[in-house]
């Protein structure tokens, strides 16, 4: 299976030596089966070191969401989800018995000065919209009777990611001092898609992220987590794993990284880590094509006497592009030479490239995952723009589940990806009804 495709009636068009440096990164690119499944038994086994107590590269955090929600989940709860850019505010109504709800949001801008600023003014920026988001919906939110679940803030900061590291314990006093509204749970985006994937679909056994960056979430057995074994839960018990696998091969055993991936690896903001994300995620696919086309420029072979100017600038490319080109069907590719133009001032003649390994090898952490649990047959429920909305990602996915689990050619697929919305909103709202739900079961009758 090739890393990347080109349209024979473009290569027949194309000078010979610029057809031979294409068919070397095609070359330098491709995953065959054997290749699946040698990366798919390695994760496997990093995902098993993760949950011990010496740990791995792979974090295999602990979320303390010890249950599926089951359906019949009921009430009306506020979620509020931030971003590197927007602040999102919701309120989610769950009704009982239904696996249905409703929700109404208001999004705002993230100001520069707040993510930038200190804790304090973040929280106050958290409140005033919280106050305007329920004081135009007409509530009266003065009698306290609405709880606030927020997922896990995260705020980008001259690129780098910050993680406010406090308990909902510690948010609910903070936030409490400016509005009366009770934090009961913190949630990731991947735990809530998880979550809200097998609420709505009770099949889900994992949950994932495909966007900027990747992750996965799925149910695990405490015990077989060893570093949970002192913490007095029942063997019985079951929890919610963030695998954040992101991290996945930073010792680089097995991942079949090429020059380019060094490459983009050292201008990284954080070199030597996130190796597996950096291969696969959106925040990468469109700069890896970029180095591509530059190398082929300095090598003499592509855009010869163009000015690129703006194709050497770091991140030119997002991955909104590949998926533009590829779904480029008309005459002469006028409509990826008009992207090319816009994006980069440049007119080249140069075929579509399909970029597959991306697709492959995110299918490996996802069988990785079935493997450990011997999940012959499951759904999982996948947020993020990169799936959504990059077309053949999907299917090229799946493909790459059927030769690493060898499925016969007449089998339905097994495992089936499917979209997922909204992890994030109705994700919390549910990780907060879970909450409430084990506090009042905990009441002395």
């Amino acid at each position: 299976m090739s890393g990347f495709h080109y349209r024979p009636e473009v290569l027949e068009d194309m000078p010979e030596p610029l057809v031979k440096d294409l068919k070397k990164y095609d070359d330098m690119f491709t995953l065959d089966r054997e290749r699946l499944r040698k990366i798919t038994d390695h994760f496997v086994q990093e995902l098993e070191k993760g949950l011990s107590k010496e740990g791995g590269s792979i974090p295999m955090d602990i979320t303390w969401v010890m249950k599926y929600p089951s359906g019949h989940e009921k009430g009306r709860f506020l979620t509020v989800d931030m971003g590197g850019t927007n602040l999102r505010v919701c309120e989610v109504e769950l009704s009982t018995g239904k696996r249905d709800f409703e929700q109404t949001q208001r999004k705002s801008k993230l100001p520069e000065a707040v993510k930038r600023g200190t804790a304090e003014q973040l929280w106050d920026f958290i409140a005033e919209k919280v106050e305007s988001f329920l004081q135009e919906g007409h509530r009266n939110w003065e009698e306290g009777s609405y709880v606030f679940p927020p997922g896990l803030y995260v705020l980008v900061s001259r690129g780098a990611t910050i993680y406010q590291e406090r308990d909902s314990a510690a948010l609910d006093q903070e936030f409490q001092s400016k509005l009366p509204v009770k934090v009961v749970a913190l949630v990731n985006d991947t735990t809530g898609t998880l979550i809200a994937s097998h609420y709505r679909d009770p099949q889900v056994k994992i949950g994932g992220i495909f966007s900027t960056g990747v992750n996965a979430a799925y149910m695990e057995d405490v015990r077989d987590v060893p570093k949970l074994r002192d913490s007095r839960l029942p063997e019985d018990a079951t929890v919610v794993i963030n695998t954040e696998y992101g991290a996945f091969d930073n010792e680089r055993q097995v991942l079949p990284l090429t020059p380019l991936d060094h490459q983009l690896d050292q201008k990284s903001i954080r070199p030597g880590t996130q190796i597996y994300e950096k291969m696969i995620s959106g925040l990468y696919i469109g700069e890896m094509l970029r180095l591509i086309l530059v190398t082929l420029h300095e090598e003499g072979k592509l855009f010869r006497g163009l000015d690129i100017t703006r194709l050497q600038e770091e991140n030119a490319l997002e991955a909104s592009f590949l998926s533009a080109a590829e779904l480029d069907f008309s005459e002469g590719l006028q409509d990826m030479r008009m992207e090319f133009e816009e994006c980069l001032s440049l007119s080249p003649g140069v075929p579509r490239s399909e970029n597959l390994r991306a697709a492959r090898l995110y299918a490996c952490g996802i069988a990785a995952i079935c493997k450990k649990k011997s999940f012959n047959r499951c759904h999982v429920g996948v947020d993020g723009s990169v799936f959504n909305k990059y077309s053949a990602f999907k299917s090229r996915a799946a493909q790459a589940l059927r030769e690493i689990f060898d499925w016969p050619p007449g089998e339905v697929d097994l495992i089936v990806l499917n979209a997922s919305e909204d992890g994030s909103g109705l994700g919390a709202a549910l990780a907060a009804a879970l909450v409430l739900e084990g506090e009042q079961e905990a009441k002395p009758v």
